[in-house]
């Protein structure tokens, strides 16, 4: 049985993941890839593929080889590539939730809230990183295009969550006000 996937994903059936031992290295191993112009997004991969963090990078496996030499140029650790046949279901570290008049954003463990007509940040909540307190107070009443982004200002997974939720906020406004 293969996967079914949804968006970029679904231009090739050939598709593998990365699996890493810290959800930072999962982080560093997206960067690295979508610096060097590789089209690859970041996921909860299923229990089975589990090695150990939660995230791992969706890759072409036609592009594996040249992945590998990329990671060993980079200093990237990463514990195996492995196609993805089997049983279960990637998940988007990404998650939408549409309100009667605000919107959510999930990513990972953070969410960010914004009121849909005007983009002002109503709400940041989640994780439990010592710089999230301070992130909330500055993002919270202000509007997404004059908001500093998280990692600007932050320093932890945490805060790397919280940046991603933020831009996708962004271009969720920015298509809306166009």
């Amino acid at each position: 049985m293969e996967f079914t996937l949804s968006g970029d994903a679904a231009l090739t059936k050939d598709r593998g993941l990365v699996v890493f031992k810290k959800v930072e290295d999962a982080i560093i191993a997206e960067k690295v890839l979508k610096e060097a112009n590789y089209q690859v997004r970041l996921v909860a991969p299923p229990p089975t593929f589990r090695m150990g963090c939660d995230l791992a990078v969706e890759i072409n496996l036609v592009e594996q080889l040249s992945v590998e030499r990329l990671f060993s140029e980079k200093g990237v650790n990463y514990l195996k590539v492995t196609p993805l046949k089997g049983g279960g279901e990637l998940l988007d570290i990404v998650k939408v939730t549409n309100f009667k008049e605000a919107t959510m954003v999930k990513a990972g463990n953070m969410k960010l809230t914004f009121d849909d007509t005007t983009g002002i940040i109503l709400n940041v909540s989640g994780g439990g990183c010592p710089d999230i307190p301070y992130l909330s107070v500055s993002l919270i009443g202000r509007k997404l295009t004059e908001a500093p982004r998280p990692r600007e200002n932050g320093f932890t997974l945490c805060a790397m969550m919280l940046d991603r939720a933020f831009v996708e906020c962004l271009e969720l406004w920015r298509k809306r006000a166009s």
